[in-house]
């Protein structure tokens, strides 16, 4: 079973943080745009147990990236990190995916976009992120408790308040809860 292991932060720019990471000799991985299509079964459950699947395409405007990937992610363990369940595939055609899981009854609830910039600094990666509407994040994700601790020290984030909920929590507190079509969450588009 994979476990996700991060820890997340609201920053007010992403500008101090790439100094800190270029002074640590982090190395750039990508820069791309995600479109993320949460999906749930009409009953909500996925959402109410704490669960998530995600089908997520990816726009790689440099670097490396992965075109899209399913992923489901269980229920959050209580604690100052982010520990969970996430299993994750590569998949060649998202849009084929998304028709097969809405056969089998699964929905898009929510659908947003995500600007995300990755480092890699030893152990961990370091995710910049923007997401409209709720602002820019730094996550950290690694192997141990430990490492995300060192590394969060080496970027100045140490003893910063931490973001408990995910994006799509932070969202859905935006979402119309009586809306029945997917709520989706995207940059402006220049006119």
């Amino acid at each position: 079973m994979a476990i996700e292991l991060e820890i997340k932060i609201r920053v007010e720019s992403h500008e101090p943080i790439r100094g800190a990471l270029r002074d640590a000799g982090a190395a750039r991985v990508s820069r791309v745009l995600e479109t993320n299509r949460i999906l749930d079964l009409p009953d909500g459950s996925l959402y109410r147990a704490g669960c998530g699947l995600r089908v997520r395409s990816v726009e790689v405007l440099d670097g490396d990236g992965l075109a899209a990937t399913l992923t489901y992610k269980g229920p959050r363990e209580a604690g100052r990190f982010k520990r969970r369940e996430e299993l994750e595939v590569a998949v060649e055609d998202a849009a084929s995916l998304l028709s097969i899981l809405q056969a089998l009854g699964y929905g898009e609830r929510i659908v947003f976009e995500k600007r995300r910039e990755s480092w890699r600094l030893e152990d961990c990666r370091v995710e910049l992120d923007e997401v409209p509407l709720i602002g820019t994040f730094v996550e950290v994700e690694g192997p141990t408790e430990a490492a995300i601790d060192a590394a969060m020290e080496r970027l100045g984030l140490a003893g910063r308040a931490t973001e408990p909920q995910s994006y799509v929590g932070l969202l859905a507190e935006r979402a119309d809860k009586s809306a029945s079509d997917p709520q989706v969450f995207h940059f402006d588009r220049p006119s």
